[in-house]
């Protein structure tokens, strides 16, 4: 399935680093901010950030293509932000606004959501160098046709205050199992934030942590450069990572028969279940994959996980059925699909 591609390539790091991604809020000089436009001025500002892509000679421009939200309807939405396209405050606005995607579906370009440009990059593993020189390609390209709004002592101008300054966001989503179950994963919330940073659940702000991810991003863009936001999350990231890995080996050290229990049976209620919630699955997807990383479950293929992860989502499941599902449905329908997948 190509149109994740970012989701579907192999991680270096076995598996904890999910994804690296970078995004960057920009606003159109002398344009008010999407939540003052009119329907008007949202057109005008749909069309000139199309073209500042689209109409550039750069190799960049051929693979994106234009979606506006009042021309899809409610799945093929949520099924954007459950693919992390997307955010909900975009489909809010969707009388106005408008997403470019690109063919690997790892850059995507938010047009009137908060801001009138939020501009994001997705890279699978620990990968947040590279994924921040290709938005700042993007970003450039954007700017030799656009004029942001720009204060030299603040920075970017932002609709919220707190992304005033550099206007990027730097996250990881993190895998962290083992953290979850030795009930350490709070200490590690509690020194997150201590540093500047925040912790959020697989859809970010105001989202639970579904299938043990956390994503970990700055909170902080007044003050710092980028490549120090950046170095910051690294360095974060990396100790996590360490902390994660650590707390496997107790698990694997104290508890071995009760860990490769409790794995195996995720994974046999996942191939013989006949109906499954979504939290249910992705609570098991979770622990046969963290089986699979330590070398305990041999049996099973990462990619198969990872699609998993995605398709069994209610929006995107109802895309690949091509029809409306009740809930009963839809636990009914996931259950088959996962069996086909993993049997």
């Amino acid at each position: 399935m190509s149109d994740m591609a970012w989701f579907f390539s192999k991680s270096s790091d076995e598996g904890i680093v999910l994804t690296s991604r970078i995004r960057l809020a920009r606003n159109i000089n002398g344009i008010p901010f999407p939540h003052l436009m009119d329907k008007e001025t949202a057109e005008k500002v749909i069309d000139d950030i199309k073209s500042s892509i689209l109409d550039s000679n750069s190799a960049i421009s051929r693979d994106f293509e234009v979606i506006k939200l009042s021309e899809i309807n409610q799945n093929q939405m949520l099924s954007m932000v459950e693919k992390h396209l997307i955010s909900n405050d975009l489909i809010n606005n969707r009388d106005i606004s408008a997403v470019m995607v690109n063919k690997d579906n790892n850059v995507s370009i938010m047009i009137n959501e908060e801001d009138h440009i939020r501009l994001q990059v997705i890279y699978p593993g620990f990968k947040l160098k590279e994924a921040f020189d290709m938005a700042s390609k993007i970003d450039d390209l954007i700017e030799e046709r656009i004029t942001y709004a720009y204060d030299t002592k603040l920075g970017y101008l932002t609709s919220c205050p707190t992304n005033v300054g550099t206007g990027l966001r730097a996250s990881v989503m993190l895998h962290l199992p083992a953290l979850t179950m030795t009930k350490n994963i709070n200490n590690i919330i509690t020194t997150i934030n201590q540093v500047g940073l925040t912790i959020r659940g697989l859809y970010g702000e105001g989202s639970n942590a579904l299938g043990n991810v956390y994503q970990i991003s700055n909170q902080i863009t007044l003050g710092l450069s980028e490549e120090e936001i950046i170095n910051n999350l690294i360095a974060v990231t990396k100790k996590i990572v360490e902390k994660e890995k650590k707390a496997r080996e107790i698990l694997l050290e104290k508890q071995s028969i009760e860990l490769e229990d409790e794995l195996y049976r995720s994974l046999g209620i996942l191939k013989y279940a006949r109906s499954i919630s979504t939290h249910e699955c992705l609570e098991l997807i979770s622990k046969v994959r963290m089986g699979v990383e330590m070398g305990i479950i041999k049996d099973v293929e990462m990619d198969k996980l990872n699609e998993l992860f995605v398709n069994v989502q209610p929006a995107t499941l109802q895309i690949i059925e091509n029809r409306e599902l009740s809930p009963k449905d839809r636990d009914i329908i996931r259950a088959n699909l996962i069996r086909k997948t993993l049997n």
